[in-house]
């Protein structure tokens, strides 16, 4: 791909993401997101791949018919009150389908079965993308909706998400498909916290797309997409391998790192909200992603190679590490400390 065709793709997505995300109209957060859809179609099969092309695919027909059925619930919302804003969503079947095109949209259970797939057959850079950018736009419209929506329901699909993205995740072997279950079970976290402290998603969300992109972007520059060859990057680059443990951790929320933070709060906001038993159903549900992220990390950095191993040699690379990743690992394991003060902004 040639560096103006990369250079329109991404302002296009860029564009489309803002529009989206600064409308109140119905009709002009439809578009971004077209705009968006159609911008990330030629970065995801740029290789050529037949994975890639049924990647590809199977990305613009899902993410067609959730835009029809977000275009569907607006009008049948406008049909009857006559109200094309954003936030003045009430009717109770638009509220319905408008949940189940946003849920298709952004991977959450039941609708999540195209998400891994699609970010096998993807590079790692657009995989980066898809998990983090391509879902600002629908994530931004449930914020707004979150009033309207049915609590009841949200919840129960948010703890089907954290257990299929656990369930699911515990049995791959490549890593993109991990990742993609690993963005489903934290989408359950965002889901079920968003009709009560609809803010709380948003940090989640925010917080949850610095350690992604830690992550992507410390595999891209190693190179691995398998965890078998992944068990041999230690002796290439053991610097980046001790970056990977550590953001690993953080993104299962253990303690003392950044990803702890946003499960902190909503497990304490949703004991505020006498759904304690929500709370420890997610919590539980959230140990079987712990298992795949402990696996990932230890063959990052405890498992060396043995000695008759099938894979190619890999040589010591002694150039430094990106300052990018160097920083995102920074932000992804140590924000924990200022909490206080990302507090305020909630």
């Amino acid at each position: 791909m040639t560096p103006h065709a990369k250079l329109i793709f991404t302002s296009s997505l860029i564009l489309g993401t803002t529009i989206t995300i600064s409308s109140n109209h119905w009709i002009t957060a439809w578009a971004g997101l077209e705009i968006n859809t159609l911008a990330i179609l030629p970065l995801i099969a740029k290789s050529h791949h037949p994975r890639a092309i049924e990647a590809a695919t199977k990305y613009f027909l899902i993410q067609a018919t959730a835009s029809a059925l977000l275009l569907f619930s607006a009008m049948m919302n406008a049909w009857h009150t006559g109200q094309w804003d954003i936030t003045q969503l009430t009717h109770p079947t638009a509220c319905l389908i408008l949940t189940s095109a946003l849920a298709m949209k952004l991977g959450l259970a039941p609708f999540h079965f195209w998400f891994p797939e699609v970010l096998q057959g993807s590079p790692l850079t657009t995989a980066l993308l898809l998990s983090t950018l391509m879902k600002f736009p629908p994530m931004t419209l449930l914020f707004m909706t979150s009033p309207s929506l049915n609590p009841t329901l949200l919840t129960y699909m948010a703890i089907l998400s954290t257990a299929l993205g656990g369930w699911m995740g515990l049995n791959q072997t490549q890593i993109r498909k991990i990742l993609a279950f690993s963005s489903i079970s934290h989408l359950g976290w965002m889901a079920i916290i968003v009709s009560y402290h609809p803010k709380l998603t948003l940090l989640n969300f925010y917080l949850y797309s610095l350690i992604t992109a830690t992550v992507f972007l410390t595999l891209n520059t190693i190179k691995t997409s398998k965890l078998s060859t992944l068990m041999t990057t230690w002796a290439k680059t053991p610097a980046l391998s001790t970056m990977l443990l550590l953001t690993l951790l953080s993104l299962a929320g253990l303690p003392p790192f950044t990803g702890f933070l946003p499960k902190w709060l909503i497990i304490q906001e949703l004991t505020k909200q006498s759904m304690a038993p929500a709370a420890t159903t997610i919590s539980l549900l959230s140990l079987l992603s712990l298992f795949f992220y402990l696996r990932l990390a230890y063959c990052a950095t405890i498992t060396l190679p043995p000695h008759t191993t099938n894979h190619m040699k890999q040589w010591h690379i002694s150039k430094p590490t990106p300052s990018a990743i160097a920083i995102l690992t920074t932000t992804s394991t140590m924000l924990l400390p200022i909490s206080p003060l990302i507090l305020t902004t909630v």
